[in-house]
Order: C-alpha cells, then structure tokens, then sequence
C-alpha cells in the first residue's frame, strides 16, 4: 500500500534519529506535494502513526514524534478501567477518535497493550464508556424557569459538552443510539419540560430527540474544523480569504442576486453563532407548535 511505504519512510527517518521527539512530521499538504498522492492517502499516513504510537498532533504546531514511554510495571499493578478511560479520553480530545486505539491508550499509561483487555473488552466498548463518562460530567440543569429556559438550558450543555470533546458528536449515532443512563437523563429532563403543555409522550420524546439531533448535527463539525486546523495551519478565516476570488466570480455572474447583495458584509459562520441561531428559532417553532395546545392527561 503506498500510504504503508511513505509511513515506513517517517519512521526509518524517526528511527536513525533524523526526526526526534517533538520534531513536526510532514503535514498531509507536504505528504500530497512531495509524494504526490491524495489527500485521502496522506491522512492515512498519519493515522497509521498515530496508531502506533509515534506521533500525537500538538495544536497549533501540526503532528510531532512522540516520545517513546517505557513499560512501567508499578502502573500496571494500579491500573484501573477508569484510568483507561481517562487515558482514551485525553487522547480523543486533543487528536480526535481517530488517533484512539489499545495500543496508544497502554503506550500513554506505559503499560502492555494487553493488559487494557483486562479492563475493557475492545475499542468499542472502551468508546462507550468514554461517551458515559461525559454525560456524567454533563448532567442536565437545574430545572428553572418555563419549558422554554430549561430547553435552552439543557442545549447549552449538550453543546458545551461537544465543544469539550469535538470527537463525540460523530461517535453518537441518530438512528441506532446505545442506551447509557446518563445520556437518557438527557432525554428524559426534556421531556419533564415539555410534561403538561399538551404534548402526547410520543411527541415530547421526538421533540428531545429532534432537539439533541440539532445540537449534535452542529456539533458534528467540531472534530473535523480542529483536524483541518492542525493538519493544514489554516484558521477558518483565513481558508475564508483564500475563496474570496471565487465568491466574487460568482456574485459577477448574475445567476445568484441575493448571494451578490452578502459581498462586502460580513457574516458570522462561526459553529457557535450558527448553534445560537438555530437554538433561537427551533424554540420559536416548538413555541408555536404548542401555542394553545390543550394540556394532555397521562
């Protein structure tokens, strides 16, 4: 595979000491431009590193040689399956769920990858309990105010929580979600707000859902801002300035009057500012869908 040759170049460079612990590896721009594959292929390139172990990305700096941890064996007398827990989450939240694998996770803890097994049955259950771990740190509000303060409440938190940890919105899925007390909590807080404004039970669970899906449909692009501004160096902003030759080609053209009538201005398409818009008028609707409604009993 050439993503496999190229890494075996990064690492037989790492391993006569050409590239040291905390030396910046080629970003996947460089991989693509000097060994002239695609995008798709440099990123493999990293991930199979990251994989073993012999890198981590350092933000604002772009991915660095990691520092080779020996097996220390006082760590794994004391080693717990929250301690594995907390090890994933780290890695997660500072390289995304793509860096995570048992074998990072033991290189963190200076450990044998086998002894995470001892703890935690694989990658995937050990992404659950990560998942669990969050929501027990991001419990609902305090129950204050009307139906609409405690929704808007509870979407801070759910953003707030994302926000924390960018990996977890596409770690959580829509249509076949595994049911974790803590994240039914969730649910459950907001279907109590919603209790007595003339909603059925079936309506106040796919309000909740609809609810977290929007956060979370926010949220999902988290992960893959912080990867493009570590692997590329470039803010959103200044990725921005780069299209504004293209923007005006457009506006030119006459085919899209309103889309010209924005050159000039300046719009906030920051993820936070779009999560605040959409809460706004997601609540409006709800507050219009049951204006009126009669209370239901049951």
């Amino acid at each position: 595979m050439v993503y496999e040759r190229i890494a075996g170049e990064i690492k037989q460079r790492i391993a006569r000491g050409e590239l040291r612990p905390g030396d910046r590896v080629p970003s996947t721009r460089e991989i693509t431009a000097r060994w002239g594959v695609a995008m798709a292929t440099a990123t493999k390139v990293l991930a199979s590193l990251r994989e073993e172990g012999l890198v981590h990305a350092v933000a604002g700096v772009g991915t660095v040689v990691s520092s080779p941890t020996p097996v220390n064996p006082a760590v794994k007398d004391d080693l717990t399956a929250d301690a594995v827990v907390r090890a994933a989450l780290a890695i997660a939240d500072a390289e995304g769920l793509g860096a995570l694998s048992m074998r990072r996770v033991a290189a963190g803890l200076g450990v044998a990858a086998m002894s995470l097994y001892r703890h935690v049955p694989g990658k995937d259950e050990l992404v659950l309990r990560m998942i669990d771990s969050v929501f027990v740190a991001s419990p609902p509000p305090e129950a204050t105010g009307g139906w609409r303060e405690r929704l808007e409440a509870v979407a801070r938190v759910q953003w707030d929580m994302f926000s924390r940890h960018p990996w977890l919105a596409g770690a959580i899925s829509m249509t076949r979600p595994t049911v974790l007390p803590n994240a039914v909590a969730h649910t459950e807080w907001i279907m109590q707000a919603l209790d007595g404004h003339g909603l059925s039970v079936e309506e106040a669970l796919q309000t909740a859902v609809t609810l977290f899906g929007f956060v979370r449909g926010i949220a999902v692009n988290l992960e893959h801002e912080a990867e493009q501004r570590q692997h590329t160096g470039i803010t959103n902003d200044e990725w921005m300035d780069r299209q504004s030759a293209a923007l005006a080609s457009l506006a030119s053209s006459g085919r899209f009057p309103m889309f010209a009538r924005l050159l000039g201005t300046e719009v906030d398409m920051e993820l936070r500012t779009l999560f605040e818009f959409g809460l706004a008028r997601m609540l409006d609707g709800i507050g219009e869908w049951i204006s009126g409604r009669p209370a239901l009993d049951g």
